[in-house]
């Protein structure tokens, strides 16, 4: 098949297009490497450099026939959103809107959509299903639950859409240096380089940890899925972890003390989540395999080689 995966420099889409390659699949990214990196794409993608909201880029794609569409590029942090709502605005909503009318317009079926569980925003019932009234409290959650509208329109339109609700996701790959995205890297590359990790909030708040692996394999089981309606998937393990938790773990990885300090607060965080998946599973026959704590061990493993 022939696909267009946007981001591919990028943790999640650089993953995801490495198993599409391996699978034998013809791929095309649109990066613009602001966050990602050339290095992380495989040999034989095609890659075109620019922002997915732009018409000139778009227009690059001209004559290339596509199956599906994966759009897992754009500005992908809460906290960075409040710099700059316009660009978050542009690269996640202006970016769907435009690759799924290019979509129609050659005939591609599928379109999956890297959406967030910060659709949500804090939640009374948990763990939270798709049925949740979504309580944004980001422009970047904004800007995912817009998507979403959109693609509902698209879909009655012609074009099979399905959003993927990522909850937080982590593993071997991601940006150690991008200490504003990431709670598992953040708190792993404070400690592998100060041997000191700053909180910013309580240690109550709660997360959904799910391993890099595991949300590849949900990618391709939404563009292998045969319904045509608009689907909205929650990508999570169903474990409620802690940020008191989630640091235990990572310090117990390590051969010296941390010192763990808390202190402010991130704009536009929740208190917590976690997800209910049992429609990704009675729909896909999907869920996570990998363990926080296999997950954690992998990902310190791999992080302290790329130390030396």
């Amino acid at each position: 098949m022939n696909y267009l995966v946007t981001g591919a420099g990028g943790f999640i889409g650089g993953a995801v297009v490495t198993a599409l390659v391996k699978a034998g699949h013809s791929v095309v990214t649109i990066d613009n490497f602001s966050t990602g990196f050339r290095g992380q794409i495989p040999g034989g993608v095609e890659v075109i450099e620019g922002n997915c909201y732009e018409e000139l880029v778009i227009k690059k794609l001209s004559g290339i026939k596509l199956d599906a569409i994966m759009h897992i590029a754009g500005q992908s942090s809460g906290e960075v959103s409040f710099d700059d709502p316009v660009y978050d605005l542009q690269t996640n909503v202006q970016s769907t809107v435009m690759l799924m009318k290019h979509a129609l317009s050659i005939g591609c079926r599928k379109f999956i959509y890297a959406s967030s569980m910060s659709v949500y925003g804090d939640q009374k019932n948990q763990p939270v299903d798709e049925h949740a009234f979504p309580s944004p409290q980001s422009f970047y959650a904004i800007g995912k639950l817009a998507s979403e509208k959109y693609m509902r329109i698209y879909n009655d339109l012609g074009l099979a859409t399905t959003s993927l609700r990522l909850f937080n996701v982590y593993g071997p790959g991601q940006n150690l240096q991008n200490l504003r995205q990431g709670m598992v890297s953040i708190f792993l590359r404070q400690a592998l380089a100060k041997k000191h990790i700053q909180v910013k909030g309580s240690a109550e708040r709660y997360r959904d940890h799910v391993y890099i692996d595991d949300v590849v394999h949900a990618f391709l089981a939404a563009v292998d899925q045969s319904e045509s309606k608009h689907r909205i998937f929650n990508i999570g393990t169903g474990v409620k972890t802690s940020v008191e938790e989630l640091i235990k773990i990572i310090c117990d990885r390590l051969p010296y003390n941390v010192e763990v300090e808390y202190e402010g607060s991130t704009p536009g965080d929740m208190l917590g989540i976690y997800a209910n998946t049992d429609l990704i599973k009675n729909t896909l026959n999907w869920e996570a395999r990998v363990s926080l704590e296999s997950g954690i061990d992998r990902m310190v493993n791999w992080a302290r080689t790329q130390e030396n």
